[in-house]
């Protein structure tokens, strides 16, 4: 394939995504309006959060599967089209009940979005060109996620809370530039469904198990017990089919995807985390969400110049190594903001999304990168898939973290304690930093 298109293609893909993300950075803008709307105070409105997260991360693997089946076109359509309609409901929710449902939809469709972002570029270019658009994708998505606050609270400001949950509806208007790369068939093989769903379950226990500080021991008994009766059950189903299953024995079974994706999965947590934690200290300062969205500008600004490094970085050091160093700079980034909401520094907190933003930036692709590589093009699509499951998991944590405990222990605490994420991410990727770095 000519390659002469992938900025283009890459750009596109890269908005696609930041659009996604805005679905959760304009809508953190709007969560004290939200709270007061509904009579909820903000960290169970930081449930509108969580829970689109959650479905971000477990239906992500789901398209990544769909797609080695069928090919890209439809579950991306398909998923565009549940992203639009969560949208639409939220923005006409009548009760908060309707309002988490409609973001629960919301997720599930947005979640085709970074799978088959990925795995188009990694179907039609290779080497550095890859590795460049790759960058080039992360960095437009944070840059995109960036400007959510900012458009969230001018939009906000202007027409209310309701509103903001319509933006991600502007992902319609970039389909018909992509179509023509949407190509591509699948083997024509069958869905495990039962998979599918052990794997949504067990990943839903987690995050309503750390967001359960917050909303009581039923919400915490729930998750342990689809903790405990999941994991046994996700992995007989692994056993029962290893080949064909929601979770192919040589994907989990690939050291690499697994330990790339566990490092990977702090970055978004930390973006996440932010994304409560910084609107909150602001708006609880007196700052209005238009205010707190041009003090995140710069990061979009930083966002943009991010691949210029990162795919030179890819080149020059290889995916772990760079993993390795978005990992630092996710943990400083966390620990700068726990610092900035302790002391009340809007000026340390905007330093603390700059230095997330570079971290997404350079984890994101490296995540994508190191996969790509790592297992054969016949389930590369379910790998990106888990990998992105693994790694937008994070981020439902990130957001749980700060929405739970950050109401018990304080944000500034909530954020110290999730810096602790990244550095047991470095641990679980220390035999891949030991391998010659392979070109990308």
């Amino acid at each position: 394939m000519a390659s002469d298109d992938s900025r283009r293609v890459s750009l596109l893909l890269g908005l696609l995504f930041g659009l996604t993300g805005m679905g959760s950075a304009s809508a953190a803008i709007a969560l004290p309006a939200v709270g007061a709307h509904f009579g909820i105070g903000v960290g169970d409105a930081a449930w509108t959060i969580s829970l689109y997260a959650l479905m971000l991360a477990v239906t992500t693997a789901v398209y990544g599967r769909v797609s080695d089946l069928v090919g890209v076109r439809t579950p991306l359509l398909v998923g565009i089209g549940l992203m639009t309609a969560g949208a639409l409901v939220a923005a006409f929710a009548p009760s908060y009940g309707v309002l988490l449902a409609a973001r629960l939809l919301q997720g599930a469709g947005a979640a085709a979005v970074p799978t088959l972002g990925v795995a188009i570029l990694s179907a039609r270019y290779d080497g550095s060109v890859r590795g460049l658009a790759f960058g080039r994708l992360a960095g437009v998505a944070a840059a995109v996620s960036c400007l959510g606050p900012l458009l969230g609270g001018a939009v906000e400001h202007a027409f209310g809370w309701r509103a903001v949950m319509a933006i991600p509806v502007l992902g319609l208007l970039v389909i018909p530039f992509l179509w023509r790369a949407l190509v591509g068939d699948g083997s024509g093989a069958s869905l495990d469904i039962l998979g599918a769903v052990l794997v949504a379950l067990t990943a839903a226990g987690l995050v309503l198990l750390v967001q359960s500080p917050s909303t009581g021991l039923v919400v915490a008994l729930v998750g342990v017990v689809l903790m405990v009766l999941g994991a046994p059950l996700v992995a007989l189903q692994v056993r029962r089919r290893p080949l064909d299953g929601f979770l192919p024995l040589s994907v989990i079974g690939n050291k690499t995807v697994v330990r790339s994706a566990l490092a990977a999965a702090a970055v978004p947590a930390a973006w996440f985390g932010q994304l409560i934690a910084v609107p909150a200290v602001l708006v609880a300062d007196g700052w209005e969400p238009w205010q707190v969205g041009l003090l995140l500008v710069p990061s979009a600004v930083v966002a943009l110049a991010v691949p210029r490094v990162a795919g030179p970085l890819l080149d020059r050091i290889g995916a772990s190594a760079s993993l390795a160093v978005s990992g630092v700079a996710a943990s400083l980034a966390l620990l700068v903001a726990a610092l900035g909401a302790a002391l009340d520094l809007p000026a340390v907190l905007g330093v603390a999304v700059l230095l997330v933003t570079l971290a997404f930036g350079l984890g994101q692709p490296s995540l994508s990168a190191a996969v790509g590589a790592a297992v054969h093009v016949d389930v590369r699509g379910v790998a990106l898939g888990i990998a992105t499951l693994v790694f937008m998991t994070g981020g439902s944590v990130g957001s749980a973290v700060v929405g739970g405990a950050g109401d018990v222990l304080g944000v500034p605490v909530s954020l110290a304690l999730l810096a602790v994420l990244p550095l047991l991410g470095l641990l679980a990727l220390l035999p891949e930093l030991k391998r010659v770095p392979e070109p990308v």
